[in-house]
């Protein structure tokens, strides 16, 4: 994404679209959260099950989700640095979004803890989650979601 080009075409000076967008950075953040919540809302609404089975379940539909956004997958592909900073780091706050969701997941299909260990607990499971989503971008190559499931799974109980 060029913000020049997306300076003219929203016909705007560049100042002011970073203004109103702060970085490039914070920008795509917001698009990979926007597409993300997408999906999420999509997984969620097509696993039927409860508990520790639901959750496992929208994580695999995510997963599939997610390999299947070819402009999402291009875009990593492209721009690997820009997408790791922006996906793992503060940079852009999708992690922190993730994480966020994840417990809610987590809430909502009944998984109980302290709410300090619960968070913990959703954050781990979304790096572990990342690692089958963005393998090639962390340096570990493709990981089929079924390898992660039993690290994830373990994570489902107190």
């Amino acid at each position: 994404m060029d913000m020049d080009v997306l300076a003219t075409e929203l016909a705007i000076s560049r100042a002011t679209l970073y203004r109103a967008a702060g970085s490039r950075d914070t920008l795509l953040g917001e698009v990979f959260w926007a597409i993300g919540r997408l999906l999420i809302e999509e997984a969620s609404g097509e696993v039927t099950a409860t508990g520790p089975d639901r959750v496992i379940g929208i994580s695999r539909q995510f997963a599939e989700l997610v390999d299947s956004a070819q402009q999402l997958r291009a875009f990593i592909a492209e721009e690997p640095q820009t997408a790791a900073r922006v996906l793992f780091t503060t940079a852009g706050d999708v992690n922190s979004r993730a994480v966020d969701a994840q417990l809610a997941i987590f809430v909502e299909s009944g998984i109980e803890g302290e709410a300090g260990d619960l968070r913990r607990r959703a954050f781990v499971y979304v790096r572990t989650l990342e690692s089958v989503l963005y393998g090639p971008l962390l340096g570990s190559g493709p990981i089929a979601f079924e390898s992660a499931e039993p690290a994830l799974r373990a994570l489902l109980t107190p």
